[in-house]
């Protein structure tokens, strides 16, 4: 049976801020000057308080007697030295521990009461002005409302940083909201989703056939459907799905689906499938974009297209293959054009075909792709300065929005997308919004690889809606035919299981290679292998950087050799303990990916960056991502992960020098052909497979991926 003890907390040894796990030095609250150790999470408590502990006492074997926490209560200490104590902790920005003795030698007992409720007075402390007073009562009550939603959310495993992030949404009304409509944060703040508001609906007393809870969990189940990637679904397979989740009468779930129906939450779309209204207006959107673009006039100036395809040879110094100059015709002549093909087909010679000929006929060209790194390789391909799409449509933070929209359109007549298989359904909207009746549309991309993180499936729609003129590539040129890479890639894709890649042991890869195949019989040896790539044998072999040249990419976060774990041997590895920030699991020197959009930083999904230093005053970190410095606070800390070892999917649009592709059979659930094959295609330099052989072979047989359910082909159809 669980006991109750009250004691005063003294000192923090050791605190996580992401899991709230503490080990706290306790004086017994007693009266006696007993102390003792308590463990367990302790999220928002600081020195000076007293708690009220829930738990068991346990015996650590190596540490001895300990109280191990199951929950807690806090209250803010009364007495003057745990006040001072207290204020002194650095908990509270603009009070040190100069400033806390000041406050506390003025005000004594009384000081909590002044700066909660005459906060002015904290002038007549020497060295406080007006506006050191108003910060200390703004970091103040930004705390005490953060203390409140820490301590509330103790048993619901939300990290700091989402705490911090519903602080900065709701401000001191985020505990009342939680409390009294949770369903309301998890439509609202990305990261919590259904099921620990529905925790919280639960603790309150929310019955499980509130309308409210019904109707949250049918949002809830579209929201997972749209990561898997549907932007629509039929309707009675929602229902099931929401029944599952639910556990309460399909009837009920029926009438309120009807109900959102009829209030325009969600739409029904052709043949029983219904899609969120939000999901309607975005694909409605795209495609009469599409019919725009498609019906209005060309501003592109008099080409002769023949003459300028010679003159494009000649610029090369190479005759272009037929599929090639039938892509350049597309692009000069057509409003709206797409090339796909595999590595090795020639893109990149058209996309710098093409660019010099609009270039020598002065026309005004925008250059983007999905990510930094893809728009990178674009600059290099071709001359021009390519942008990602987020920075060609300029978000303004202060409003929300691009600022170029459809009301302020692009000033270009010709706009060349590369990676275009990684465009999401609201990216894609954002884009043809912006884009004028006048100017061309030329989408390139790889229609095998993987398609976008998030929901829709846009390349593959537009290919079908027949509006778009399409080049497939499928000759592989010399280059490509002396890449063993390349070669490799289309084997995968064309489910060659006759082939099998060459084994090398690991003591004789060579650099006369570009491709390795090193078995690894289980996990553990894997994980082994991958390590004695990373810290010895390729960086002597290649002479190169092992954190910023060699990217490891795994089809699993969980596993002796998932991304997990990987990632924490990694930081052990190439950053040392002694570079810890103080406040977070990072460390100086780590390589991290960005996992959200952040457009006030303007860093976005997939970025890759490494900490180079941190502001402990501010509480903030620096990293370096595409040559950009960016300080992120506490709460965007939560936005970032480990990029040792990154998932393939987060790796599209991205070149790596060297790429080492973990492959097990117990990778099974993710083993599928343009799973590897789009791993393979994001090595430039040299491509390492460390695994089962079986694995692979299960890889290039597995055909079998999330078939994405979207509207459009039913709206191409139906443009009204």
């Amino acid at each position: 049976m669980s006991e109750k003890v009250k004691g005063v907390l003294e000192r923090i040894v050791f605190r996580n801020d992401e899991t709230f796990f503490s080990i706290m030095e306790m004086r017994m609250g007693n009266g006696t000057e007993e102390k003792f150790t308590a463990c367990g999470k302790g999220p928002g408590v600081n020195c000076g308080e007293t708690l009220t502990l829930i738990g068991d006492w346990v015996q650590h074997p190596k540490f001895g007697r300990q109280f191990a926490i199951e929950s807690f209560s806090a209250t803010l200490p009364a007495d003057i030295n745990g006040i001072r104590k207290y204020l002194s902790s650095g908990l509270v920005h603009g009070i040190g521990k100069v400033y806390a003795n000041k406050i506390v030698d003025h005000f004594g007992a009384d000081t909590f009461d002044v700066i909660c409720t005459e906060s002015a007075r904290l002038r007549e402390v020497p060295g406080i002005g007006i506006g050191r007073a108003k910060n200390i009562k703004a970091a103040w009550d930004e705390q005490y409302a953060l203390r409140d939603i820490l301590i509330f959310l103790q048993t619901y495993n939300i990290s700091n940083a989402l705490c911090l992030r519903l602080y900065k949404i709701y401000g001191q009304e985020a505990k009342q909201i939680l409390q009294s409509d949770p369903y309301r944060v998890a439509r609202e703040v990305e990261g919590i989703g259904f099921k620990t508001a529905d925790k919280i609906a639960q603790n309150i007393g929310i019955p499980s056939n509130h309308i409210a809870r019904i109707d949250a969990g049918i949002l809830y189940t579209f929201s997972n459907l749209e990561l898997l990637g549907h932007t629509a679904y039929p309707s009675e397979e929602l229902l099931n799905l929401t029944q599952q989740l639910l556990e309460i009468n399909r009837e009920k779930i029926a009438d309120r689906l009807h109900t959102l129906i009829q209030f325009k939450k969600i739409n029904v779309i052709a043949d029983g499938f219904v899609q969120t209204n939000l999901m309607t207006s975005y694909e409605t959107t795209l495609v009469k974009h599409i019919y725009r673009l498609h019906q209005t006039q060309s501003s592109l100036p008099k080409i002769l297209h023949d003459n300028a395809i010679v003159w494009a040879q000649k610029r090369e110094g190479f005759p272009f293959a037929e599929e090639q100059i039938a892509a350049l015709r597309h692009g000069l002549t057509q409003k709206l054009s797409i090339i796909t093909g595999g590595p090795g087909t020639g893109k990149t010679t058209i996309l710098r075909a093409l660019v010099s000929i609009l270039g020598a006929k002065n026309v005004r060209i925008g250059l983007a792709a999905p990510t930094g790194r893809a728009a990178q390789k674009l600059t290099e391909t071709t001359g021009i300065d390519a942008k990602t799409i987020h920075r060609l449509l300029q978000f303004n933070p202060q409003t929300g929005q691009f600022s170029f929209n459809q009301e302020n359109q692009l000033n270009l007549d010709f706009v060349i997308i590369d990676e275009a298989s990684m465009i999401d359904t609201r990216l894609a909207v954002s884009l043809l919004n912006a884009i004028p009746d006048r100017a061309h549309l030329l989408l390139v991309g790889d229609i095998d690889q993987l398609p976008s993180v998030g929901a829709g499936n846009i390349l593959s729609d537009f290919i079908d809606s027949k509006r778009f003129s399409i080049t497939y590539l499928k000759q592989i040129f010399r280059q490509g035919q002396q890449s063993e890479i390349v070669q490799l890639a289309h084997r995968i894709i064309g489910g060659d299981l006759g082939f099998i890649p060459s084994i090398t042991p690991i003591e004789q890869i060579s650099s006369e290679h570009d491709f390795h195949f090193i078995v690894a019989s289980s996990p553990e040896e894997c994980t082994q292998k991958i390590e004695q790539l990373c810290t010895s044998l390729l960086p002597s072999l290649y002479s190169i950087d092992p954190i910023n040249d060699i990217q490891i990419l795994a089809p699993l976060h969980k596993g002796s050799a998932g991304i997990d774990i990987l990632n924490e041997k990694l930081q052990r590895i190439f950053s040392h303990s002694e570079k810890q920030i103080p406040w977070c699991h990072f460390r100086l020197g780590d390589k991290v990916i960005q996992l959200r959009n952040n457009y006030e930083k303007n860093i976005f999904n997939g970025d890759l960056g490494i900490i180079y230093n941190f502001n402990s005053e501010r509480a903030t970190v620096f990293v370096n991502v595409n040559g950009e410095s960016v300080e992120l606070n506490r709460a965007e800390l939560g936005d970032i992960a480990l990029a040792y070892a990154i998932s393939i999917h987060k790796s599209q649009g991205s070149e790596f020098p060297i790429v080492l592709i973990p492959l097990l059979t117990q990778h099974y659930i993710m083993l599928q052909r343009n799973l590897l094959y789009t791993a393979v295609t994001r090595g430039r330099n040299k491509v390492f497979i460390i695994g089962d052989p079986k694995a692979y072979n299960l890889a290039v047989s597995n055909l079998k991926s999330t078939q994405r359910i979207t509207g459009l082909s039913f709206l191409f159809q139906n443009p009204s």
